[in-house]
């Protein structure tokens, strides 16, 4: 119970007490936060379901409840091989992102002895974050084109006859760019984990007779197994909603379904896009579901 005591005027020494309900601060201190996060996550996420249900034309939305947005998204094949095609990419991109980031987190962590390298070695890793994500995905091209660097210097050497047409817009391109954009996602989480395992650790299983490979399997990966949800998390969310790496990097060829929204919203067909959106927001959220079942991260948080 929380008191609030006020002199009276006239006399010192008179007290009133207002005695306040014990969760009433608690209340009050987190809701400028809940303010903030009703205001600018959960109303525009509101405004999203909402429009995903009104009639559309060329011209306008009609404000309403239908449910054919919903339909025609759920009833074509070609949106769900759209989808399917989303969760390749993401499982893809996933699987390469968590291999090369645990390496590069294990070197940081156990490998480079003090504090200083590897908070130095760790800004050379975010050194390409200093550019935009489009510079980054385009400065490929020059390098994966038939013309680029990779094919001439392939063909210079003798390897291939002559160049290689699918180094670039096709499913390898978009890969390839995803992954570069995205590993320090995976990088960070779980370099932060391992810096939190106790040294000690590792020496006493070292001390006991276990090998690298061991001290790795039974030791490192399941204590670093909240680091990699976290990264997961990352990786996958931003991989679901990318648009234009897909549309840059594999020439029109291959599609998304954060780019199947992007064409609708430029047809002004809102609800529509919607109606994908929200899908995609319950997709992404069952598998964030699947993946805090599985690894308990709040001791990372």
């Amino acid at each position: 119970m929380t008191t609030v005591r006020f002199l009276g005027v006239g006399a010192p020494r008179q007290k009133r007490t207002l005695r306040l309900p014990a969760w009433l601060p608690a209340y009050l201190q987190a809701a400028p936060l809940a303010l903030i996060l009703g205001c600018f996550l959960l109303l525009p996420i509101l405004m999203i379901a909402v429009v995903s249900f009104w009639d559309y034309d060329f011209a306008q939305m009609y404000p309403g409840f239908v449910t054919f947005n919903y339909s025609e998204t759920l009833g074509s094949w070609v949106t769900w091989k759209t989808y399917l095609n989303t969760l390749r990419f993401a499982f893809i991109v996933w699987a390469i992102t968590l291999v090369i980031g645990f390496w590069i987190a294990y070197f940081l962590a156990f490998h480079i002895r003090t504090a200083a390298m590897q908070s130095v070695l760790f800004l050379v890793c975010t050194v390409p974050f200093l550019t935009s994500n489009v510079i980054r995905m385009i400065s490929w091209i020059p390098v994966l084109g038939r013309n680029g660097l990779v094919n001439q210097a392939l063909v210079g050497s003798g390897i291939i006859p002559q160049p290689l047409e699918w180094l670039l817009y096709s499913d390898f391109a978009v890969v390839l760019a995803m992954v570069h954009l995205y590993t320090l996602f995976m990088v960070t989480p779980i370099f932060n984990t391992l810096m939190r395992i106790d040294k000690s650790l590792v020496e006493a299983a070292r001390d006991a007779g276990a090998s690298s490979w061991q001290i790795l399997t039974n030791v490192i990966l399941p204590l670093a197994k909240p680091g990699m949800a976290i990264g997961t998390i990352f990786v996958v969310t931003l991989v679901m909603a990318d648009f234009s790496t897909v549309q840059v990097m594999s020439g029109g060829q291959s599609a998304s379904v954060a780019l199947i929204m992007k064409n609708q919203m430029s047809l002004l067909q809102y609800p529509a896009a919607a109606a994908n959106a929200v899908i995609l927001l319950i997709l992404v959220l069952l598998m964030v579901a699947g993946i805090l079942r599985i690894v308990d991260i709040r001791k990372e948080l």
